[in-house]
């Protein structure tokens, strides 16, 4: 019975001193991995000021007549007399459209006073330059004022029929400006691991922001501000 005793004995001081053993292993692998998993997290930023490379000028303008006839012909008239000033002063023809007039008969209206309209037909009329010549453009939105001291109405405060500047060659952009962010961001990164006396190391993860492009000021809407934000987890060592 003695030598089962003895033999019980070594396997349960074996047993003990290999769960000690893997216990103290286990720590060890802990304590590494928690180390490694210390991290900075920080943000790089890139601008760009470019120029839009789109112009959309809407160009509303109304006509007042008695007889519908006479409002169409009106209407076209102006019309063509718009195009003509645009054309001579650099405005492509394929890049000048037209739509359909809105007309309003004040007689057919139910609501308002009983007063009698100087004018029972009302219609605006809408001219757009879609052009990539912003030169050219902006150019004559300064001379616009020329065809009204010839009769033209113009119509404006409307939010649809506000100018817009357009930048459509962000593509080209985008290799260079997440490179300069991420460089941005390493930068920080670096400066931090040094103020903290640790080694920066590999990137955990990383998250490249949307690009944003919005007027650089209120009043040079065509010059544009191209903006990302990347995101980079990095790994610190002693």
């Amino acid at each position: 019975m003695q030598p089962k005793a003895n033999n019980n004995l070594l396997l349960a001081a074996g047993i003990f001193l290999g769960l000690t053993l893997f216990a103290v292993i286990a720590s060890n692998a802990a304590i590494s991995i928690k180390e490694y998993e210390r991290t900075v997290t920080v943000k790089g930023l890139s601008e760009r000021e470019v120029l839009s490379d789109v112009v959309i000028w809407p160009i509303q303008f109304s006509a007042a007549e008695n007889d519908l006839k006479a409002l169409y012909e009106s209407l076209d008239e102006k019309t063509a007399h718009i195009k003509d000033f645009l054309e001579k002063n650099g405005i492509k023809s394929d890049d000048i459209s037209f739509t359909s007039p809105s007309v309003t008969d004040k007689s057919a209206q139910q609501w308002g006073d009983n007063a009698r309209a100087e004018f029972r037909y009302t219609a605006q009329q809408n001219v757009t330059v879609y052009s990539q010549d912003l030169d050219a453009v902006r150019n004559v939105m300064g001379k616009l004022s020329e065809l009204g001291k010839q009769g033209i109405v113009f119509t404006s405060g409307s939010y649809q029929f506000q100018t817009e500047y357009i930048y459509s060659s962000l593509n080209e952009l985008k290799p260079d400006m997440i490179e300069e962010a991420t460089k941005n961001a390493r930068k920080v990164a670096t400066k931090f691991a040094e103020d903290s006396g640790s080694k920066l190391g590999k990137i955990k993860r990383a998250s490249q922001g949307q690009f944003s492009i919005s007027a650089r000021d209120r009043n040079n809407p065509h010059i544009k501000k191209v903006r990302v934000v990347s995101t980079v987890e990095y790994y610190l060592s002693d």
